[in-house]
């Protein structure tokens, strides 16, 4: 996925979830944050961030937050939008015979469900999607923040399997050169119980490896996990 009119600037401040704080070209100005997420140990005062501008005449802000320069020089994408987007286009090269986003299974919306036909057969696929952005010593880590919606995501792909469904849970990782996603359990070790009980119910868990640039974010490898 590529980023139009992308603009270099210095972060200064977050004073909430949705906007912060940006100097550029010596001006102060207030852009919104397309990440949620706590990203604490990412959005640091000084540290260079990119912005896209958008192309709405009516919105408060002109600019969306989308990547930033971690202190170790690690460039990495934040936009919450661009794992999915991306996951999409990958799946688009997988052979699917039927590709829906946002499908609704049990209580909740997952993130694809897809099929494939082959010999009178149809194969049912579910895939949710985590964009990870938090990486330590070389390891990703997921969530940056508690996750209740993320753990009810893991107790439908395991109730998807048992049901005949192939149940997969894609981290997107948003950084150059991590191969792997372990849980955070000590930011939410519900979510790490949930998803030790997934990989037992025979939920594949991939890791989507992908290469970033100030201006885009593209998938370069897949590995699964215990391959």
């Amino acid at each position: 996925m590529h980023y139009p009119n992308i603009t270099h600037a210095t972060f200064i401040s977050r004073p909430n979830r949705f906007i912060a704080y940006v100097e550029i070209n010596g001006r102060k100005e207030t852009v919104h944050v397309k990440n949620t997420g706590r990203c604490k140990e990412l959005l640091i005062p000084g540290c260079t961030v990119y912005l896209t501008a958008s192309d709405n005449p009516a919105r408060k802000t002109k600019y969306d937050l989308v990547a930033v320069v971690k202190g170790n020089g690690l460039l990495i994408n934040i936009d919450s939008q661009a794992p999915n987007k991306v996951a999409l286009e990958y799946l688009h090269t997988q052979n699917y015979d039927v590709i829906i986003p946002e499908y609704t299974f049990g209580a909740s919306r997952i993130d694809f469900y897809m099929e494939r036909h082959s010999a009178g057969k149809t194969e049912r696929y579910l895939m949710e999607v985590k964009g990870c952005t938090l990486e330590r010593s070389g390891i990703g880590y997921f969530p940056d923040a508690p996750t209740e919606r993320g753990v009810r995501h893991l107790h439908e792909l395991i109730k998807a399997k048992r049901e005949g469904y192939h149940a997969v849970l894609a981290f997107v990782i948003q950084m150059d050169g991590i191969r792997e996603v372990h849980a955070n359990v000590e930011t939410h070790p519900e979510f790490g119980t949930a998803l030790e009980a997934a990989e037992r119910a025979g939920v594949e868990v991939q890791f989507i490896q992908c290469h970033v640039e100030p201006d885009r974010l593209e998938i370069v490898g897949q590995e699964t996990c215990n391959d």
